[in-house]
């Protein structure tokens, strides 16, 4: 294989990459834990936590929903992760065939 072929297919590649990691960008994942629903975007910015209206809190109650919303948003992120992994990660590997 000659360089300029070489260099036609990592262009491919890239051009390919960065696709994929914008459609990834653009996805809302979203996570349902105990009453706490969170949304976050490929970026892993949350763009919404709603806690259901059927919770009634106390001062006791602060601390299960501090749980629950770390527990929700880092479920959402790992999300993010394997989505990632899944379409990227072939990427990665394809690299080596080229070194």
């Amino acid at each position: 294989m000659n360089i300029q072929a070489i260099m036609k297919q990592a262009q491919k590649m890239q051009k390919d990459v960065m696709k994929e990691k914008e459609e990834i960008n653009n996805t809302i994942f979203t996570e349902t834990y105990s009453s706490v629903t969170v949304e976050v975007n490929g970026n892993k910015e949350i763009k919404s936590i709603k806690i259901s209206s059927d919770m009634e809190f106390d001062k006791d109650d602060i601390e299960m929903l501090e749980d629950t919303l770390m527990i929700a948003i880092n479920n959402a992120f790992k999300k993010v992760d394997a989505e990632t992994e899944k379409r990227l990660g072939k990427y990665g590997q394809g690299l080596s065939g080229l070194m």
